[in-house]
C-alpha cells in the first residue's frame, strides 16, 4: 500500500507537471468513455434491468397465435375460458387501453385508462398505495361500477388526500365510486389515469369469441413451473375449445412469452449493436492515449533506464507506468460521467417515443459500476502496451544515448495503433453511411398519401349513456359541417377503425360467389378504414378505378366499399372487382364494392413483417351497424386538410367542436407529417447515434494519425536534413512524409473493408433500399477517410519541408 501510494502521489506530480498531455489525454478518454456511459444508461434501463416487479422472471404475456399473427389480441370469451382452464398460472390477468372524458371534477379532462381483470394486479405483483383492488363479483356485467385511479390523477385532481377512496367521478356519463389508488405508469404498458373492471364492459362486441378489441393478457407462472410447460398446457386447451368453437377458434393457439421480452419489442438488436458501435469509439481513444503515452515515454526513458539500474524491478516499474495511466482513466471517466449525463438526454431525445421503458433510463448504480470498470480496465488496456515496450529497452544504450531517439519497433507498434484506429472508424462510417442511405431511400417511398397541411386529431364527446345511433350520427354530421366551415379548412373527414400509420384494424371476409371458408380465421383478412366522403380528398388518396364515396352513401342507401389496388391484385387478379360484393365477418356487411384507390403504406415506410396483411378496405361510417355506434359514443377521430400551417389551426377546430358540444375535449393533435416521420424513428435514431459515434471515430482517427506523423517527422529531424543537405527537394520530404502516413492509412483502411463486410451484416433488418455490401457507401467511406487521413498527414509533412538542414543537423 506504501508503495502504490508512492505511485500514485509520484504519477500526480508527473500528470500535473505536464498539463498540455494530461489534457488532451483526459479529454479524449473522456469523450469514449462519456459515449459509451450514456449509450450503456440506455441499455440497462431497457435491456439489462430486471422489471420492476417481484420475482419478474415469472411473469409472462399471452396473446392468441393464428396462422397469420404470431400475437394478436385475445377475444374476451376465450380469456375467460384460459383462465378457467389453465393450472400453469398462479393469476392471469386481462388487460385493453380505453379512453375516457372525465366530469364533474374541475375541467372536463380526455383521460389515458385500462380497462382490466381482477386478477391483472395480482398478476403483477403490484400493491396499491392506497385502497383496494377489484373483486371477483365487480369484474364483471351489473357489478358495482368502481374505479381505481392513478397517483397522478389523485394528485391533479384531489390534491393527494386520503380521503379520496368512496369518492365519486364521472367518466362517459357514468359515475365511479373511487376504491383504490394505483401507479400512473405500469411497466410495459403505456400511461394510465385510471383503471376500470374490464368485465362491466356490456359492448356487445366484447363479447364476441371471434373478436379481440385489443385485449391481451399477463400471467404469473406458479413456482417450479416453466413457460414451455405453460405452453404445452395452453395447446390442450385452444384444442379443445377449437372442437367446442370451431367456427371461431379452428386455427387459434395461445403465444406465451417473457413478459420482459414483450416489453423490450424489437429493439434489443438495434441497441445491442449500437452499444458495439460505441465500443468501437472507446478503442480508438484508447489506442489514441497509448501513442500519446509511446510517444512520452521515450522522453522518460533515461528515466527507467536510472530507476533499473538503481535496483527497480521490471514490474515495479510497470506498476508505476500503469498507475499513471490508471489515472488518466478515472479522470476521463469522471469527465466522461458528467458528458454522459448530459449525452443520456440527448439520446433520450433521439429515441423514438415507442422505446419501451425510457422512464427507467438514468445514472444508476449499475451505470456508476460500469463507467468506474470501463475507466479501469481502459486506463490497463492503453498503458499496458507502453508499459511493457519501455521495459524492452536495453538499460546500457538507453543510458549511453543519454534518453533520445526512439527503436523502430516503438514507431511499428504507434502505426499498428493508428492502423486500428483507422479500421474500427471504417467500420462504424460504413454503417453510418448504410443507413444515411436506407433513411434516404425511406424518404423517397410514396406512402400512398399526401402528408402535407393534413392534421389529425380526436375529439372527445360526453354523451349520454343511452344516446341512439340515429343521434349520434346526427351529432357526427353537425360537427361535420362546424369543423368543414372553419377558415383555412379544406376538407375533413371522420375517421374510424384505422388511421394511415397508426392503428390496426383488421376485418375476415370472403367474395361472395366463393366458397365461404369453414371458420373466420380461415377467412382472408383486411385492413379496414371507416370513413366520410371526403377522406380520400383529405389524404389525397388516387381513386383509381370506379367512384369514390358520396354524401348519398349513407345509412339508407346500399351498402358500398371501396378496396385498394393491393387488394385488387390479390383477390382479382384477372378480373374487374367492380360490382363484386364482400361479406364482412364480424361487420355483418355485405357491401358491394364500388371503386379501387391507391395502395396505403399502413405499417409505415418500409416496414418489413407485415406481408400478409396488405390488402385494405374502406367503409362509409354511416353504413356500419347500429350495434358498433357505442364505440363512437365518446368521440371520434378526424382528419383535416389545410390551405396552410395545420397546427395553427387548433384552436380555431377546438372552438368549432365546443360550438356542437361544450364539454368537448380535443386531444391527440398531430400533423400527418410527424406521424409519417414516426414510421421510420428507429431507423433515424440508428442513423443519428451512429452518425455521431462514426463522427468521433473520424475525429479521434485524424487526431491520432496526426499525431504518429508528427512525432515520427519530429524524431527524423537528423535523416531529413542530411537529405536535403545531399540535394533532396522539399517536395521529396513532402513526398518521404506522406507515404509514410498513407501507408498506415491504407492498410488500416483495408482492414477495415474486411472487418465491415462481416460486421455491417449485422444490421442486414434495420436497413432498407440498400445492400449490406453496399459498393457506393464502401468506396465513399474509403475516400472519405483516406482524404481526412492525407489532410491530417500534410500538415506534419509541411513542417518537415521547411527544415534547416545546417540548423537540424547542428541540433542532432
Amino acid at each position: 500500500m506504501t508503495n502504490f501510494l508512492q505511485d500514485v502521489r509520484y504519477g500526480l506530480r508527473l500528470l500535473l507537471k505536464n498539463p498540455g498531455f494530461t489534457a488532451i489525454a483526459v479529454l479524449t478518454l473522456a469523450l469514449g468513455i462519456g459515449a459509451n456511459t450514456a449509450l450503456f444508461s440506455v441499455v440497462n434501463g431497457v435491456l439489462l434491468n430486471p422489471l420492476p416487479y417481484p420475482e419478474p422472471d415469472r411473469l409472462v404475456a399471452v396473446y392468441e397465435k393464428t396462422v397469420d399473427f404470431e400475437r394478436s389480441s385475445i377475444t374476451y370469451p376465450n380469456f375467460l375460458d384460459w383462465q378457467k382452464e389453465s393450472h400453469s398460472f398462479s393469476a392471469l390477468g386481462a388487460v385493453r387501453s380505453e379512453e375516457y372524458n372525465m366530469t364533474g371534477v374541475g375541467e372536463p379532462e380526455r383521460l389515458h385508462g385500462h380497462m382490466i381483470s381482477a386478477d391483472f394486479f395480482t398478476a403483477l405483483g403490484v400493491q396499491l398505495p392506497l385502497g383496494r383492488n377489484f373483486r371477483t363479483e365487480e369484474d364483471q356485467s351489473g357489478g358495482t361500477p368502481v374505479a381505481i385511479i392513478s397517483d397522478g390523477l389523485w394528485k391533479r385532481k384531489f390534491g393527494l388526500s386520503a380521503d379520496v377512496v368512496g369518492k365519486s367521478i364521472t367518466l362517459n356519463g357514468e359515475t365511479y365510486t373511487v376504491i383504490g389508488v394505483g401507479p400512473a405508469r405500469i411497466t410495459g404498458f403505456s400511461p394510465t389515469d385510471v383503471f376500470l373492471p374490464i368485465g362491466q364492459w356490456t359492448d356487445s362486441t366484447f363479447r364476441n369469441r371471434g373478436i379481440g378489441m385489443g385485449t391481451t393478457a399477463i400471467g404469473r407462472l406458479k413456482a417450479g413451473v416453466t413457460a414451455e410447460q405453460a405452453r404445452a398446457e395452453m395447446e390442450k386447451i385452444t384444442a379443445n375449445l377449437a372442437a367446442a368453437y370451431p367456427e371461431a377458434d379452428k386455427g387459434v393457439g395461445a403465444a406465451i412469452i417473457s413478459m420482459k421480452t414483450d416489453a423490450v419489442g424489437n429493439v434489443r438488436g438495434i441497441l445491442l449493436v449500437l452499444l458495439g458501435a460505441v465500443s468501437f469509439v472507446l478503442l480508438i481513444a484508447c489506442a489514441n492515449v497509448a501513442n500519446l503515452l509511446l510517444a512520452r515515454s521515450t522522453g522518460r526513458a533515461r528515466e527507467f533506464a536510472i530507476r533499473s539500474a538503481l535496483g527497480a524491478s521490471p514490474g515495479r516499474v510497470i506498476r508505476q507506468l500503469l498507475t499513471e495511466s490508471v489515472m488518466l482513466g478515472i479522470a476521463g471517466g469522471g469527465i466522461g460521467l458528467l458528458l454522459a449525463k448530459w449525452g443520456t438526454g440527448v439520446v433520450l431525445a433521439a429515441l423514438p417515443e415507442s422505446l419501451p421503458r425510457t422512464e427507467e433510463i438514468g445514472i444508476d448504480g449499475h451505470v456508476l459500476a460500469y463507467t468506474l470498470g470501463v475507466s479501469i480496465l481502459t486506463g490497463v488496456v492503453f498503458g499496458l502496451v507502453p508499459a511493457l515496450k519501455t521495459m524492452r529497452r536495453d538499460m546500457h544504450d538507453t543510458l549511453k544515448e543519454g534518453g533520445r531517439g526512439s527503436s523502430g519497433a516503438r514507431h511499428r507498434t504507434q502505426s499498428v495503433f493508428v492502423a486500428a484506429e483507422m479500421a474500427m472508424a471504417v467500420v462504424l462510417l460504413v454503417g453510418a453511411g448504410l443507413m444515411i442511405r436506407s433513411l434516404a431511400a425511406l424518404w423517397g417511398i410514396n406512402p400512398g398519401f399526401d402528408a402535407r397541411n393534413v392534421l389529425t386529431f380526436n375529439i372527445s364527446s360526453t354523451s349520454a349513456p343511452n344516446i341512439t345511433p340515429e343521434q349520434l350520427r346526427t351529432k357526427y354530421r353537425q360537427g361535420m359541417r362546424e369543423l368543414g366551415a372553419v377558415p383555412g379548412i379544406e376538407s375533413v373527414s371522420l375517421v374510424g377503425g384505422s388511421l394511415p400509420m397508426t392503428g390496426d384494424s383488421e376485418v375476415p371476409f370472403w367474395v361472395e360467389g366463393r366458397p365461404k371458408p369453414a371458420s373466420e380465421q380461415e377467412m382472408p383478412f383486411a385492413m379496414f378504414y371507416l370513413v366520410t366522403q371526403d377522406y380520400h380528398k383529405v389524404m389525397k388518396i388516387p381513386v383509381e378505378r370506379g367512384r369514390s364515396f358520396t354524401e348519398r352513401d349513407d345509412e339508407h342507401a346500399p351498402g358500398v366499399v371501396l378496396i385498394d389496388a393491393s387488394f385488387a391484385r390479390k383477390y382479382f387478379p384477372n378480373e374487374d372487382p367492380i360490382g363484386k360484393r364482400l361479406n364482412l365477418a364480424f361487420l355483418e356487411m355485405r357491401p358491394e364494392i364500388v371503386g379501387v384507390v391507391g395502395h396505403v403504406e399502413h405499417w409505415g415506410l418500409g416496414a418489413k413483417g407485415h406481408e400478409n396483411l396488405q390488402a385494405e378496405l374502406y367503409i362509409p361510417v354511416w353504413q356500419i351497424p347500429d350495434k358498433f355506434w357505442p364505440l363512437l359514443a365518446n368521440g371520434g377521430q378526424y382528419a383535416a386538410r389545410t390551405s396552410g400551417n395545420p397546427v395553427g389551426l387548433t384552436n380555431s377546430i377546438r372552438e368549432a367542436a365546443q360550438r356542437v358540444d361544450s364539454s368537448a375535449v380535443m386531444y391527440e393533435v398531430r400533423p400527418m407529417q410527424d406521424i409519417v416521420k414516426g414510421s421510420v424513428a428507429t431507423q433515424r435514431m440508428a442513423m443519428i447515434l451512429l452518425s455521431v459515434f462514426s463522427g468521433l471515430a473520424l475525429l479521434l482517427s485524424a487526431i491520432g494519425i496526426y499525431g504518429v506523423i508528427s512525432y515520427l517527422a519530429g524524431q527524423r529531424t537528423k535523416e531529413i536534413g542530411v537529405r536535403m543537405a545531399m540535394g533532396a527537394t522539399s517536395a521529396d520530404v513532402l513526398r518521404l512524409v506522406l507515404r509514410e502516413g498513407m501507408n498506415i492509412t491504407l492498410v488500416g483502411v483495408g482492414i477495415g473493408i474486411l472487418a465491415a463486410l462481416g460486421l455491417t451484416r449485422l444490421i442486414t433488418k434495420m436497413i432498407y433500399g440498400v445492400g449490406a455490401m453496399d459498393p457506393i457507401t464502401f468506396a465513399g467511406v474509403a475516400i472519405l477517410l483516406t482524404g481526412v487521413a492525407l489532410l491530417a498527414c500534410y500538415i506534419p509533412a509541411r513542417r518537415a519541408m521547411r527544415v534547416d538542414p545546417i540548423i537540424a543537423l547542428r541540433y542532432e
